[in-house]
């Protein structure tokens, strides 16, 4: 029973680990909101450990763009319409640019920052930016950790 079980035990443990580390981390670097620490964690935990790290390099260059945006943006009206563009703008210029990977986590990023931006945009993207960050590298260092188990092909 415990060998049919562990495999589907994996990938819910690497993001577990991951999210806790960014918590963790977050919390001592005293940032206010761990929370975008730990969706970015396990938004980028796969559970092959190769796929984490290379979807983690793109998905950071997704949430530097969506950071950007967002702040970008910001400085027009606000509401749940602008905040739509706002995600479809990051999202398609992922693909414009060709940054596989990136676009979720670009209009993500962007739309929280047009959702809560309050007073100054570019300070909270940057600590939207770093907390999120924050939770693609502790994905990053788990996925250094050899699996227990190789993946299940399916068969």
């Amino acid at each position: 029973m415990a060998s049919s079980v562990l495999p589907h035990l994996q990938l819910p443990l690497r993001a577990a680990l991951a999210a806790a580390l960014a918590v963790a981390l977050a919390q001592w670097l005293r940032l206010e909101h761990p929370m975008y620490a730990l969706v970015g964690a396990v938004i980028v935990t796969d559970l092959v450990p190769a796929q984490t790290r290379q979807l983690g390099v793109w998905r950071m260059v997704g949430t530097v763009l969506g950071a950007t945006l967002g702040a970008l943006l910001s400085y027009f009206p606000h509401g749940p319409v602008a905040i739509g563009i706002g995600i479809a703008a990051a999202m398609f210029l992922c693909h414009v640019l060709k940054l596989r990977g990136a676009a979720k986590v670009s209009g993500y990023v962007c739309g929280i920052i047009l959702l809560e931006h309050a007073v100054e945009p570019w300070t909270y993207a940057y600590f939207r930016l770093l907390e999120t960050a924050l939770g693609i590298a502790m994905a990053i260092l788990v996925s250094l950790v050899p699996l227990m188990r190789p993946p299940d092909d399916g068969k």
